[in-house]
Formats: structure tokens, C-alpha cells, sequence
């Protein structure tokens, strides 16, 4: 004990507390790292689908695009569900617009669907605001 009553503290038990402190601070860090991606996730009829949408000729018609829809097995209207949603989150990030006719959409009768390989595909348009 100094004089002011503490416990010095040496350089090898500093360095010590240092990377104790590090390895809980990166081990928090990779948890809530885990945390965001699942709670990020938005749900479709209680099930998570993977889904991308692409233009379809970027240089001629930007505005006509595709959804793929992975897993559509797991739930028809879940997976409708999910490509309306890449399809206007597509379109609202390409164009400012919400708005879109679909060629083959969420609204399709279920036989006139294009469905292979536990995949569903959408086609459409994104209107111009």
C-alpha cells in the first residue's frame, strides 16, 4: 500500500487488466454482432426467406425487374409476401417509387406462378413517381 492508501498497480497486471477488458469488450461486441442480423430479419408468415431482386437489362429498361425467392416450399403466401416486399423495396430504391406492375406478381393466380426448384419468380415494373 503507497501513501494515499491504494494498491500499486505493476506493468504486467495493467497489461493484463488491459486485455482482459479487450477480450470481453470483443466477445460483446461479436454477440450483439449476432443479435442485429436475425433481429433485422423481417418475417414472412413466421418464416424467413431469402429473396434478391435485379434488373433485368439495366441498360435499356432499368425499370423492368425480377424477384427470386428462395425456399417457397416452406410457405406460398410467406414467400409471396417477401418478393412483394424486395420488389418494392427495388423499386423505392432505384426510383423514388413505390409503385409497380407486376407481370407476374403477388396477386397471380397460384397456377400462373413461375415456380422451380423451391424458387418463386416475380416480374415487373417499377413506375416513375
Amino acid at each position: 500500500m503507497n501513501e494515499k492508501g491504494t494498491y500499486p498497480v505493476t506493468g504486467s497486471e495493467f497489461r493484463m487488466g488491459r486485455a482482459a477488458l479487450a477480450g470481453v469488450l470483443g466477445a460483446a461486441l461479436l454477440v450483439s454482432a449476432c443479435g442485429t442480423s436475425s433481429s433485422d430479419r423481417v418475417l414472412f408468415d413466421g418464416k424467413s426467406f431469402r429473396a434478391k431482386a435485379k434488373a433485368v437489362d439495366k441498360r435499356n429498361a432499368p425499370a423492368d425487374f425480377t424477384v427470386v425467392v428462395n425456399g417457397v416450399s416452406a410457405s406460398l403466401d410467406g414467400a409471396r409476401e417477401a418478393g412483394r416486399y424486395e420488389g418494392t423495396k427495388f423499386c423505392i430504391d432505384s426510383f423514388g417509387s413505390s409503385k409497380i406492375i407486376w407481370k407476374v406478381g403477388p396477386e397471380t393466380e397460384p397456377q400462373n406462378l413461375r415456380i422451380a426448384d423451391d424458387k418463386l419468380t416475380f416480374a415487373g415494373t417499377c413506375q416513375r413517381p
